[in-house]
This record gives C-alpha cells, structure tokens and sequence, in this order.
C-alpha cells in the first residue's frame, strides 16, 4: 500500500526482498543521492529505515513493551508463518464485521475470522490482481487502498479508513481489523480520528519503520497506546539487522486491544514473555536475535 505515487505496492513479498536486499547494499545505498520526489509530493518524501536515528530507535524500543492480559487467550490466525497473526480469540465476539487491509496472494487470516466469527471481511488492496477465496466464509474485495485522502494516484484509487467503514455501513459497530501495507500505516492512522480508531475491538498489525518521519512514528505509537494495549511484538525475520539496535528488525508484528475489552494482569512481569505462537516469517531461517 502506499499513501504517494512513487511508493510501492502493499505487497508482504516484496518487502520481504528489499529489505534483504536493503541490508546488503545500505553502505552503498548511503553514499548516492535520492531521486527527488514529484513535486506535490516535495514535503513529504518517503523515508525508510535507515534515517532513523538511533536516539528514535531507543524511544521507539522503550515504547513498544507488551503487557498480559487476564482476559485473553491467545490464538495464531492465518498463516503458520508470514501472514499469520496473534488475537486474542475470547475477545472477537462483539465484532460485526472485520477489515484487512493489504491482500497480495492470500488472506488466511480474514478466512480464519470469517469462518469463526460469521462475519464478512471487506479486503483492501488497489495492487494485486489477485481476489483470494475462503470456503465456508465470506471476503468482499475491494480495488482500493487505504491511506490519509481520497484520492487517486497513478490509476490506484484510495481512501480513508473513516470513509471505507462508513461507505459499508458500519459506522459506529465493533470491528477487527489486520494492517500489513508496507509503511502506508502511518499516515492512515494519522488521518483516523480517535472515535473510528476505538470502534477496533482489537486489531493486529505489521508496522513498518518506513515513509515516515521517526515524529510521525513515535507520535502513532503512543496515540494507539493511549487507547490500546499492546499485547505481543514479534520482530519479522526477513529483515533482522543488528545495525538497528536496540530493535532487532524494522518491521515487526504487533497486536493492539482495545483498553475497554482488555484487562491487565498486575501481577505479570513487563514486558510480557514471547508468546509460543509466535513464529518465523521466513521458516527456513531463525528469528531474529538468535
């Protein structure tokens, strides 16, 4: 997903491989000159990991220290590897409908929460040519991306997330949500007004330290942490680099639950242990740190 036109498409396998790509060539990538963006597009150049700083990468990894829930049992959703993502399966019930942002091939998770909650899963991606199915539940697909406007930019159309939710009829009803769009994240959060972002009942998310400022990046996590708690971080093992210090990868998974549903254990250690079920995005290598 991307939120200007020189971005790239919010698709998990090719961030997989630039990031690889990425950590090889970054000293070379270092000493050239960035292209300069379009125009319209001269205030806001999309940044990626390596300007951020390591006084942010402190800040961030200070932030990001996940809590136990009394009231939530854990469950894998989606994929055994890349693609899959924690939620706590107590806490769906409420839910009217769920929304996944950033498709590509495959939806395992929005199949896995259509078939157990009998919800519809209204999908998001403006890139891929793909429609995936799940039998036995119920995806309405949609040619569009999320991102901070309306708009359209390079024949791809996208739209806000208040707008999606209100265009089907879900505005003000519970829902779930799943975000992986490649750095496209933060300026759709930004632009979702804390009345639409407390409508998540829960949502688990990729974030990635990317087309943003480092500001911009801290500011999201400490707003959502304002209204959720964050119940599991698990760093994607595509791109683990030991330059980004103290964090082990610049992108990663998070689980965020609503503070109205969730109650915090007081007698669990902080931060919270690595649950079991998270697992490797890349299953032919280890986790990152290890």
């Amino acid at each position: 997903m991307c939120t200007c036109p020189e971005a790239r498409p919010q698709r998990r396998l090719n961030v997989r491989l630039r990031f690889a790509v990425l950590i090889s060539v970054v000293a070379f990538a270092a000493s050239c000159a960035k292209p300069e963006p379009p125009p319209r597009q001269a205030a806001a150049p999309s940044l990626d990991w390596t300007s951020f700083s390591p006084a942010a990468r402190e800040a961030l990894a200070s932030e990001l220290q996940p809590v136990t829930l009394k009231n939530c049992t854990l469950r894998r959703y989606g994929s055994a590897n890349d693609g899959g993502y924690l939620m706590c399966e107590n806490l769906t019930d409420t839910a009217a409908a769920a929304y996944s942002y950033g498709i590509d091939t495959e939806d395992n998770w929005g199949c896995d929460v259509s078939k157990e909650r009998h919800v519809a899963v209204q999908q998001y991606d403006c890139f891929t040519p793909h429609r995936p199915t799940c039998d036995g539940g119920q995806f309405v697909f949609h040619n569009e991306c999320v991102g901070p406007r309306a708009e359209t930019s390079d024949g791809h159309s996208f739209d806000t997330i208040p707008s999606q939710i209100a265009r089907n009829g879900y505005a003000g009803q519970p829902l779930l949500m799943k975000m992986d769009i490649e750095g496209a994240e933060w300026g759709s959060l930004k632009a979702t007004p804390d009345d639409v972002l407390d409508r998540f009942v829960q949502f688990p998310m990729e974030l990635h330290l990317r087309m943003a400022e480092e500001t911009e990046i801290l500011e999201t996590v400490r707003r959502l942490k304002q209204h959720f708690y964050l119940v599991n971080v698990h760093f994607n093992n595509w791109s683990c680099d030991p330059a980004f210090a103290p964090l082990p990868a610049p992108a990663f998974q998070v689980l965020w639950v609503n503070k109205r549903v969730g109650i915090v254990d007081p007698e669990a250690p902080t931060p919270a242990a690595s649950s079991p079920l998270n697992a490797p995005d890349n299953p032919a290598a280890p986790e990152c740190g290890r």
